[in-house]
């Protein structure tokens, strides 16, 4: 049996479907390959399960639409569900099933603050339901994330440390700096940030706030250091990760860590909350504000203008759980 799997970003989406991928490969001695956007490869390229990984470029769409022909699938395998999707299997013309993404019930929950409608299931469990007309069932052994052999890593590490995992696409998925600067202040561990170019900046506004409060000696900044596998390979020897909603934090339970995530303006209900990560993981957020969730992705901005949702964070709670790692 040879199949697709599509599913185009970002890092975390990609990551939600590898449990598909393994069980697939394994229950029924599948050939899968996977198509993901072209800045998103390297992720699965170390994936045991996967045979091969197709890059798509919009401008080089109609030449790899006819390197998909030319595989001559048995199933294609939709875990993304738009139009540039639904282009590929029509092209394809071969049996396909499409995850159901549910966006009705996540405007209702947005606009409504009516959650009644949202799918019970975390978004893995509904991921394996699409491949049950396969006969394919959740091994539940959680997530895949597989580093490449050769990732290395020259920063000078100290022997203990937690990671705080900075990034999150949109402002309002981020705790402010001045409270991650409380809780660095609060913890006693050592503590690695981690994050893109785009978390740089605040990462070193964060460190020189730590330095004025005689803790910067515990803060390491690889923020925009680090390759994706590079990041990895310091969460695989961290104690904890601290992380937001965002694609490291499901790295993080792929690799079976403590996962202490933080919430802002989007909600567990989602079903996008660390999956089968150490079970000593802790979720935290202000409960009773009927302004969550604003969006089911983020805004660059608290659209009430308060932002609660982060700004009322309790670091004190959060430091009494790390500091007992």
């Amino acid at each position: 049996m040879k199949v697709l799997i599509i599913r185009f970003s970002s890092i975390g989406d990609i990551v939600l479907t590898t449990p598909v991928i393994r069980c697939l490969h394994q229950q029924k001695k599948a050939r899968v390959d996977v198509l993901i956007k072209a800045q998103f490869k390297g992720l699965l390229s170390p994936n045991p399960y996967v045979q091969q990984v197709f890059s798509w470029v919009d401008e080089k769409a109609d030449v790899l639409i006819r390197q998909l022909k030319d595989q001559k699938y048995d199933y294609v395998i939709d875990l993304h569900n738009n139009l540039r999707s639904l282009r590929i299997k029509k092209a394809l013309s071969c049996p396909s099933k499409s995850f159901f993404k549910a966006n009705f019930a996540k405007f209702l929950a947005v606009n409504f603050k009516c959650k009644g409608m949202l799918p019970s299931l975390h978004i893995v469990d509904r991921y394996m339901k699409t491949v049950e007309f396969l006969g394919v069932e959740n091994d539940q052994k959680g997530l895949d994330f597989f580093i490449d052999t050769d990732t290395k890593i020259t920063h000078v590490l100290p022997k203990q440390y937690l990671v705080y995992a900075l990034g999150g696409t949109y402002f309002t998925k981020r705790m402010p700096p001045e409270k991650i600067v409380a809780l660095c202040t609060q913890t006693h561990q050592n503590i690695v940030f981690l994050g893109g170019s785009a978390e740089r900046a605040q990462a070193d506004e964060i460190l020189q706030a730590c330095e004025e409060k005689k803790v910067g000696s515990r803060i390491f900044n690889l923020c925009a250091e680090l390759s994706i596998m590079q990041s990895a390979k310091v969460i695989q020897s961290a104690l904890g990760v601290i992380t937001h909603d965002t694609g490291m934090m499901h790295i993080a339970s792929a690799l079976k860590k403590k996962v202490f995530s933080i919430w802002g303006s989007t909600i567990a209900e989602f079903g996008m909350t660390p999956y089968m990560a150490d079970s000593q993981s802790k979720m935290f957020r202000v409960e009773g504000l009927k302004c969550r969730p604003c969006s089911k992705l983020g805004h660059n901005q608290c659209p009430k203008k308060h932002f609660k949702c982060m700004r009322q964070i309790n670091t004190l709670e959060i430091a009494k759980a790390l500091n007992v790692l």
